[in-house]
């Protein structure tokens, strides 16, 4: 029989697309994953549906669409009930499921069909309720910060420096390297390697907290790209958001909009960045280690994370947005062992759109050739491969999230991304190809009505049937009332 494949999850949370030096930024250094883009399989159109940590995690391990985790923006304490998990697919297939860093599932310690969790959430507003009970409470679902205040010998805390967990505040991480959050999930995932049972296949999920705020990677990295972003002019793109009033200055540290001075819009860029060249390092140290247990060549790896980051694009922060900063992400298989197919059968690059409901699927497809049934995701290994060419892969992607006065839904068939505002009824659209920073708004041009109108009806397809109302008599009703969770009808 045929030995299974390693499969490996690599997540990063908060990781744009265009972080990556292979993607065309010329600031950011990124030598690892440029070197798993040239030799592997890079998805340059995968998205995040709904593009923050619980409902983009929640498609993510289950296989679903929004619409079936009901989970259409973000609410702590969801319930996490799937007919799938990745942890449970890989043990019912006779994997070892071991799972390092973040989950963000409720309750926190849920093991979603993993043998073994080491959690790291980060800073969830929810866990560190002084009210809740001790059993939910970080001080008890932590390992990370459980192990940080064993090393040192006075108290210590997931928030000394001073940094909101959601802000574009930036500063070095105040101790040791090697105490970083990267560096502990990096160590325990190469503690695994040295313990698993050498008899079973594993599947491991490696999940790094970073580079979502706090923006504090060690003094190397900050320092790194401080000296390069001093020497630069940094400036907030300013375009069709500036008549919107979003510009107007920053008063809050985790404020969804607003523009900064150069001096702490430059440190922004080198704490985020920092973070993703730290987590760069980070895998290829793993990659190493991985190597010198002759694993490597026997081992399938995906990098992606759960949606991205505005970094004061259009004067937007953090995510949730429709905007690209937000849910274009990255999407690399790397299969140096070629168990998927031999190399020369395999496209580099695959343009098709992806989707974090595509993960689980296709993860049970390269590691045992099985597709999974109560998913709305899919493999995509036929689109990896040559030979075949797939006619009835999805033509665009409905995406969503409840946001506030900026809640939104879009429709991406490229190179077109039609945008409805929920709330105020605002409409944008956007050529990704002629204009890939979405810095010219095409909604009010005569010239494409018919596009424009063309993909509110798509919208209009996929909202007739929801229980909000979003739909009425054929047209799309404005200033709906909603919920993080999409209800269930009576």
């Amino acid at each position: 029989m045929t030995k299974k494949p390693n499969i490996v999850l690599i997540m990063a949370d908060q990781f744009r697309y265009d972080a990556i030096g292979a993607h065309g930024n010329s600031i950011v250094s990124t030598p690892t994953l440029n070197h798993m883009i040239a030799e592997g399989c890079d998805f340059v159109e995968a998205y995040s549906a709904t593009p923050t940590c619980i409902p983009a995690r929640a498609s993510l391990m289950s296989g679903l669409s929004q619409v079936h985790t009901r989970m259409v923006g973000y609410q702590e304490g969801a319930d996490w009930n799937f007919p799938n998990y990745l942890g449970k697919a890989f043990a019912e297939r006779g994997y070892y499921a071991k799972a390092v860093g973040k989950m963000h599932v409720s309750p926190p310690r849920k093991l979603c069909g993993f043998h073994h969790v080491e959690l790291h959430d980060g800073y969830l507003h929810a866990t560190r309720d002084h009210t809740l009970s001790v059993r939910e409470s970080y001080s008890r679902t932590d390992d990370y910060l459980a192990w940080l205040q064993q090393q040192m010998p006075h108290p210590i805390d997931l928030n000394d420096a001073g940094l909101d967990c959601n802000s574009w505040v930036a500063r070095p991480f105040p101790y040791e390297e090697r105490l970083h959050p990267t560096n502990w999930a990096t160590q325990r995932a190469i503690d695994f390697l040295d313990q698993r049972d050498p008899t079973l296949p594993f599947f491991l999920k490696l999940s790094y907290v970073r580079p979502h705020s706090p923006l504090d990677p060690p003094s190397y990295y900050f320092d790194m790209y401080m000296n390069i972003l001093s020497k630069m002019d940094v400036q907030q793109i300013r375009d069709w958001a500036e008549k919107l009033g979003l510009f107007e200055p920053m008063g809050r540290v985790d404020g969804l909009y607003g523009s900064l001075n150069e001096h702490e819009l430059r440190r922004m860029l080198a704490g985020y960045y920092g973070l993703v060249t730290q987590i760069d390092h980070q895998i290829n140290r793993f990659l190493i280690h991985l190597g010198e247990h002759q694993l490597l060549n026997d081992t399938i790896i995906l990098f992606t994370s759960d949606h991205g980051d505005q970094l004061g694009e259009h004067g937007l922060f953090r995510k949730g947005f429709a905007y690209q900063g937000s849910i274009h992400i990255p999407f690399i298989v790397y299969d140096p062992g070629n168990h998927i197919a031999p190399k020369d059968h395999l496209h580099s690059v695959v343009r098709d759109i992806v989707e974090l409901r595509d993960v689980l699927p296709s993860l049970v497809d390269f590691a045992v050739s099985e597709q999974l049934s109560q998913v709305d995701g899919r493999s995509i290994k036929p689109l990896m491969l040559k030979e075949t060419e797939v006619l009835d892969w999805r033509s665009y992607l409905h995406g969503e999230h409840l946001l506030g006065r900026f809640s939104n839904h879009y429709i991406l068939s490229l190179p077109w991304k039609y945008i409805w505002h929920s709330q105020t009824g605002m409409e944008q659209l956007f050529n990704l190809i002629d204009d890939p920073n979405e810095q010219v708004d095409l909604a009010a041009d005569a010239a494409y009505a018919g596009q424009l109108a063309s993909l509110r009806r798509t919208l209009i397809h996929e909202l007739s049937e929801r229980p909000e109302g979003f739909v009425r008599e054929g047209q799309l009703v404005v200033g709906v009332e909603q919920a993080p969770i999409i209800p269930i009808e009576s």
